[in-house]
């Protein structure tokens, strides 16, 4: 009945130890942990068709670099002619957004609410504005706030440089990488572990790749539907509607917000604000209808209550990246803790043997 032995002491401390030097490696070398996550997302999402194209006859490695370079190719097409007008875009929303027309378009808005509902007291939201303001234009910040722009240009390229590296030998060596990790596993867990893996590595693909086209249906769509009811800044707001359309349940809620917002201080009045909610609506019809079922339907094997929890306690914990991540990381787990169960009630590996 005795089972403290020194063998297992040793085989615990040295367990601890490992999860210890795991963490601080994570929280200190978090920036390249991000990239190499990045990474893993675009090959599970490239890997498909690297693999059609290596079944048609084409060298694997040939295959990587020709559709590594279509994706950088387009993406440098993006950042020549859609980023400019998106930037042009701010600049000139930006300006519209001086103190006066921020004051005026908040008065509005109060008079609005006090009309609607009478408890609300005066100048409720105009006060607040004021402080908010006299914050956000804080000379004392300055310095901070461009350190930190500064620093998302850094991380930019330097995420330029890593993320299609790593990309590439994830896609050629992702064989070896399992192959390498498995060894480490003892011969008992070893048909558990490796069908772990694969069971992950499919359903995050199938996650990230539907994720990713129904955002782009999703932003074209609304910047279609914006650009004809007559918004200026139609690609801008059609492109942050369709990013934030990858968080379920609020992304949508995000879209009306900010399209909302945006035709006010386009216009400073509320002239805009139905037909751009109107536009929206459409938008997010198609998704429910047709997007979600078509494409959607296979990606996220949970209940939608559960998906709705996820999300919220991933907004608790995290915020808005708490948010996006809270579905891949609700997935692995539950695909992990089922993938266990059903080895301990068939092949019985995880009971100590009598």
């Amino acid at each position: 009945m005795n089972n403290f032995t020194l063998e297992r002491v040793i085989k615990s401390v040295l367990g601890i130890a490992g999860i210890t030097v795991l963490g601080l490696l994570l929280y200190y070398f978090g920036t390249l942990v991000g990239y190499a996550i990045v990474a893993m997302i675009f090959s599970y999402m490239l890997d498909p068709l690297v693999n059609r194209m290596q079944a048609a006859g084409m060298n694997r490695t040939g295959a990587i670099v020709l559709v590594l370079s279509a994706l950088m190719l387009i993406l440098v097409w993006i950042s020549t002619n859609i980023i400019p007008i998106i930037a042009n875009q701010m600049v000139e929303l930006a300006g519209q957004l001086n103190i006066q027309n921020i004051q005026n378009i908040t008065r509005q808005i109060e008079e609005r609410l006090i009309q609607e509902f009478s408890f609300l007291p005066k100048d409720f939201l105009s006060d607040n504005l004021t402080q908010g303001l006299q914050n956000l234009f804080d000379v004392g910040e300055l310095p901070a706030a461009l350190s930190n722009i500064i620093g998302i240009f850094t991380n930019i390229f330097s995420a330029a440089l890593i993320i299609p590296f790593a990309t590439f030998f994830f896609l050629k060596d992702g064989l070896t990488i399992r192959r390498d990790i498995l060894q480490i596993v003892p011969n008992k867990y070893f048909e558990t572990s490796l069908s772990i893996i694969d069971k992950i590595e499919t359903r995050l693909g199938i996650y990230f790749r539907s994720v990713m086209l129904q955002s782009l249906i999703v932003a074209f769509t609304s910047w279609l539907g914006l650009t004809v009811v007559g918004l200026e800044n139609a690609l801008s707001v059609g492109i942050a509607v369709g990013l934030a359309n990858t968080i379920p349940y609020f992304g949508p809620i995000i879209g009306y917000i900010l399209s909302i917002i945006v035709s006010i201080i386009e216009v400073g009045d509320f002239s805009l604000v139905l037909p751009c909610i109107l536009a929206i609506l459409l938008v997010q019809i198609l998704d429910n209808i047709v997007l979600q079922p078509l494409i959607f339907s296979r990606s996220a094997d949970m209940h939608p209550v559960a998906i709705l929890f996820i999300i919220m306690i991933g907004a608790q914990v995290g915020g808005i990246l708490g948010m996006l991540v809270a579905i891949p990381i609700a997935t692995i787990i539950k695909i992990t803790f089922n993938q266990i169960s059903w080895s301990y009630n068939n092949y019985h590996v995880f009971r100590s043997s009598s």
